[in-house]
């Protein structure tokens, strides 16, 4: 996958919905361009339940191994469903 060009937002979201059973993923290019080179994302799973920040943020780092060789910045919004839930009514 890594080189192939075929790393973008669609892509990440795909993938991190998929094996991190998300409810929810927002996956935003953030690069200059749109050149898949920073990406900010905000995912909601239930497997984040009972989780500290830092035990989270290495679930989504190992599901994104390959393609965090490649992307220069990568910034994290981890949260469970039910914290999820509490932002949707602020």
């Amino acid at each position: 996958m890594a080189g192939d060009g075929s790393l973008n937002a669609e892509t990440l979201k795909e993938k991190l919905r998929r094996e991190l059973q998300a409810d929810h993923v927002e996956v935003e290019d953030t690069s200059p361009n749109h050149c898949s080179t920073s990406f900010k994302v905000l995912i909601v799973s239930p497997q984040f339940d009972g989780k500290p920040l830092l035990q989270r943020h290495r679930l989504v780092n190992s599901c994104l191994s390959e393609e965090l060789k490649i992307i220069h910045a990568f910034e994290q919004k981890t949260l469970t469903p039910a914290q999820w839930e509490k932002e949707q009514k602020k």
